[in-house]
């Protein structure tokens, strides 16, 4: 049976009760929501708001659930603040460490007039939040930030950098795809605008959808990306001004919305806190285990309580796609080699061009399962 080791990219398997509730609104329900008020549409609606109230929960988020907006996913929520917030002659001020998600989306608004730098982080991936300051500028508008790392692994202090953007009236938004379901993420005590997540990673539902949570104040100033049909204030051709219909035109992802409240319901009964305590247990085991393994460097913080279960490695004068192919081919495991996404966070960490091969571990992932992949790392440093 295969080992797998890739839920930095998507956690697998899922809960069987996520398949589960798709399915029963595939073939038992099929009502879409806002638009009917006969049962299985009220249903539907239901599910959507008690999808609403546990990402809040979740994500530590104390107004109210409409401000918490579902999305096709992280990199849709991300553009979402990205593109409705900055306009020509803004700044904005990135981590090091940031996943093209963010990336991409500023290199195409700096064609148009925004402007953006780069908080320096250290050879771990870890930023030193006092970095911010000499780089904040008067048309400063936004600061984004990776919580954990795709790559290192490594967890900024989001805390320090909220407070300092209180302190300078900059929003903050926070890109929690890899810390959302594996360590606590806080909207209000980190002191965010807005913070993302991706529905299929640590939170453990399907792919295709995310979500967004927005600060009233934040919210009210964000232009939505996207306009068209809400099901609500349906007389006039204006976009309404209330949450959540402001930034959900379309009809919903209603499949990926039952899927992920069973995801949710699941992991608040696990709770975010017993994830925690495995994947640390996880990680001390993994990198305990590095420690006696030469022709190898870990890119990252060797300490677990700064980092998430993300393990990159560079396999010295080995090619890692091949490494990554021998994983496979001759153990089982089932790993992600390259550059993830994330060029600059290689260049930072020293892996820039090679990349590394990725391990990375969820909450099914086993003992054994790490015990496997050092046996398999040991071997092949032997050659």
């Amino acid at each position: 049976m295969a080992i797998y080791l890739d839920s930095a990219a998507t956690s697998f398997p899922k809960p069987p009760q996520v398949a589960a509730r798709m399915c029963e609104y595939l073939t038992q329900v099929g009502a879409t929501v806002n638009r009917s008020v006969y049962g299985p549409a009220q249903e539907a609606g239901l599910v959507t708001l008690t999808l609403r109230e546990r990402l809040c929960r979740i994500l530590g988020y104390g107004g109210r659930p409409t401000h918490a907006i579902l999305t096709g996913g992280n990199t849709a929520a991300l553009n979402m603040v990205l593109q409705g917030w900055l306009k020509p002659g803004d700044h904005c001020l990135v981590s090091a460490m940031e996943h093209n998600a963010v990336m991409r989306p500023l290199i195409r608004l700096a064609e148009q007039g925004v402007t953006f730098d780069r908080i320096p982080c250290d050879g771990d991936g870890r930023m030193d939040p006092d970095d911010i300051l000499p780089l904040l500028k008067p048309n400063t508008r936004l600061l984004v930030l990776a919580h954990g790392s795709n790559v290192s692994g490594s967890v900024q202090d989001a805390e320090a950098v909220g407070k300092i953007c209180r302190e300078h009236g900059i929003p903050f938004l926070l890109d929690a795809a890899q810390t959302a379901g594996h360590c606590p993420v806080d909207f209000d005590r980190f002191g965010c605008s807005a913070l993302t997540v991706p529905g299929h990673k640590g939170l453990l539902g399907p792919g295709g959808i995310g979500g967004l949570l927005l600060a009233p104040a934040f919210a009210k100033e964000l232009d939505p990306l996207i306009t068209g049909g809400t099901g609500s204030a349906s007389h006039t051709e204006i976009q309404p001004d209330f949450l959540p219909d402001k930034f959900e035109a379309g009809t919903p992802n209603l499949p990926g919305i039952y899927g992920w409240e069973a995801a949710l319901a699941y992991l608040e009964d696990v709770t975010v806190e017993a994830v925690r305590r495995h994947d640390l247990a996880l990680m001390t085991r993994f990198l305990s285990g590095l420690d006696g393994v030469s022709g190898v460097r870990l890119a990252g913080p060797r300490d677990p309580a700064q980092r998430v279960g993300v393990f990159s490695l560079d396999f010295w004068g080995q090619d890692n796609a091949l490494v990554g192919d021998r994983l496979e081919q001759e153990f089982g495991i089932l790993t992600r080699c390259g550059l993830h996404c994330a060029p600059n966070a290689h260049k930072t960490l020293g892996t820039y061009p090679q990349g590394t091969v990725r391990f990375s571990f969820g909450w099914f992932t086993t003992e054994e399962d790490v015990d496997r992949a050092l046996e398999a790392i040991e071997r092949i440093t032997r050659r």
